[in-house]
């Protein structure tokens, strides 16, 4: 068990590195846009740009969370925080796809932007509370063939700031891995691939608390 969690913490990495890239790329094309003349347009976070597990940190903003955005020109830029949860079959084994697929559905998650899963904030699709992808590289979801694919788990994760409340969003992430850890009879563990106890839980959660008030500009 210990080799494969070191496998698919590996691959967390190399999906929150693709992640991080991705996002730095988007925030430079608004930065682009705002010094040609479009400084009026809103800016939202392109989380759709997600994907998955452990903590790493990037760059921002969010234009309409008044908690989470730096209004004024001067302030520090931040960098973003990714947070990452694991949802892992047991005894090495592996989900059959299409069940996957459903127990992520019903959870109110929807397969988009990568080929992966995302919970969003109302109809808009740019605004992504947080994103579950595959351990199986790429990391995307097969759907023309995901009957005959066998998943041994999932990433789920959060970049923040996004379009709710941090913490809010931690809590929304955490009641869905938990309701995928039960209905699949799956583990549900943290970044590092340890099993994810009340403690670690209330430890990232204050974490996200403690980043959100960095970025408030009094």
């Amino acid at each position: 068990m210990d080799g494969l969690r070191w496998l698919l913490l590996g691959f967390g990495l190399f999906v929150v590195a693709g992640v991080y890239l991705y996002t730095r790329y988007q925030r430079g094309r608004t930065e682009t846009q705002e010094t040609s003349g479009f400084s009026g347009a809103k800016v939202e976070p392109s989380l759709g740009e997600l994907d998955v597990v452990s903590e790493e940190e990037a760059s921002p903003l969010d234009a309409d969370s008044d908690t989470q955005v730096q209004s004024n020109e001067d302030a520090p830029d931040l960098p973003q925080k990714i947070v990452t949860l694991r949802v892992i079959a047991r005894n090495n084994g592996a989900f059959a796809g299409d069940e996957l697929v459903l127990s992520l559905r019903g959870i109110g998650m929807r397969h988009g932007k990568f080929g992966i899963f995302h919970r969003f904030e109302g109809s808009e699709e740019d605004k992504v509370v947080f994103s579950a992808a595959s351990l199986v590289e790429p990391g995307s979801f097969d759907l023309e063939n995901i009957k005959e694919q066998k998943i041994p788990g999932i990433s789920l994760f959060m970049v923040l700031p996004g379009p709710i409340d941090g913490a809010e969003a931690f809590d929304l992430m955490i009641a869905a891995s938990r309701a995928l850890s039960q209905s699949l009879g799956a583990e549900l563990l943290d970044e590092s691939g340890s099993t994810l106890s009340i403690q670690r839980e209330r430890y990232l959660r204050e974490e996200i608390i403690q980043y959100q008030h960095s970025s408030i500009v009094v």
